[in-house]
């Protein structure tokens, strides 16, 4: 392990800036003992209403477990006459790991505010990070149980990445969260990622007490002092798509019901019809039957009348 204060700062510059679309990587630089490298989203990661900006350790799937720096650093914004146009908060104590490779801001700037006329003086636009690694560890003993801090959370290493998402999306989730209990804060911060998981279900598959307990849940953390108007979004929207769902399925049901007893019916019907027909295709063979023996016995009495004439035999009185 081993501390290092010194700031490093360096920049580079983005020519036709408003024709890019696709992701933009600055070259690597070296400070901490490592490679970084700064990502620029010129129309939004995740958004499309922001310019988006991330400080990332280059080369991220090389880092083993335990690797770690730890950081403070400030992305800026400057035009071609080196005016400062925009800097992000700096993040005063940010843990890069293999988990947890990159931070930055996905709403750094408007990019309303970029195509104002006058922003950008010849489409060129000029990143600077500033970047001090307070803390260095190449190798350490790794067995699943350690916690790191993420932003003044104790969380364990296979929580790092999504308690590292939601601070990356909702910078500001935890600016009134109060509590100094570091077992108060991780029992809070279990609470929220079982809230997360809870509500990425697929709405037709959570229970009422499911909502319920999520609603609750989620007053709990608000009024401990977590900012989460994006997850009572998230919430309102997985009620209503549940109580649509349940609404279609009910409709299904009922569809299904009435299909049924159609069918019963036209079973119903179909057994009557089978019966009448059986009962006429019966008379017919009686009549036919009838009809057989009566032209039979008219044929016998003909030939009888045939052979009298035919030897000349009258009939006795």
């Amino acid at each position: 392990m081993e501390d290092q204060q010194q700031q490093t700062s360096f920049t580079f510059q983005i020519d036709n800036f408003s024709e890019k679309e696709s992701v933009i990587l600055s070259p690597q630089f070296l400070s901490g003992g490592c490679e970084w490298v700064v990502q620029v989203y010129p129309k939004g990661h995740r958004i499309d209403d922001h310019l988006s900006l991330y400080l990332y350790v280059a080369n991220p799937e090389s880092l083993r477990l335990g690797w770690k720096r730890r950081a403070s650093f400030s992305l800026v914004l400057l035009n071609q006459s080196g005016k400062e146009i925009h800097r992000t908060a700096e993040s005063s104590c940010s843990l890069f790991c293999a988990q947890v490779p990159g931070w930055g801001r996905a709403k750094a700037v408007p990019l309303k505010k970029l195509q104002e006329k006058g922003f950008l003086e010849k489409n060129k636009l000029i990143v600077k990070v500033q970047l001090k690694v307070i803390e260095v560890v190449d190798e350490a003993q790794v067995t699943g149980k350690e916690t790191m801090d993420v932003c003044g959370f104790q969380v364990l290493y296979s929580q790092v990445t999504p308690v590292g998402w939601i601070f990356v999306e909702h910078p500001d989730i935890a600016v009134n969260f109060k509590q100094k209990n570091q077992l108060v804060k991780t029992t809070y911060m279990n609470i929220l990622l079982g809230l997360i998981e809870t509500l990425n279900k697929p709405p037709h598959s959570l229970s009422e007490t499911e909502l319920s307990n999520a609603q609750s849940e989620l007053i709990d953390l608000t009024e401990a002092g977590f900012k989460l108007d994006w997850l009572k979004e998230k919430l309102d929207k997985v009620s209503l798509e549940r109580k649509k769902s349940n609404a279609a399925g009910t409709q299904v049901q009922e569809l299904e019901e009435q299909i049924k007893n159609l069918k019963a019916e036209l079973n119903k019907e179909k057994d009557k019809y089978d019966a009448k027909f059986a009962l006429l295709e019966q008379t017919v063979i009686n009549l036919r039957a009838d009809l057989n023996k009566k032209l039979n016995k008219e044929r016998v009495q003909l030939n009888f009348f045939h052979w009298r004439r035919l030897f000349g035999i009258s009939e006795l009185n």
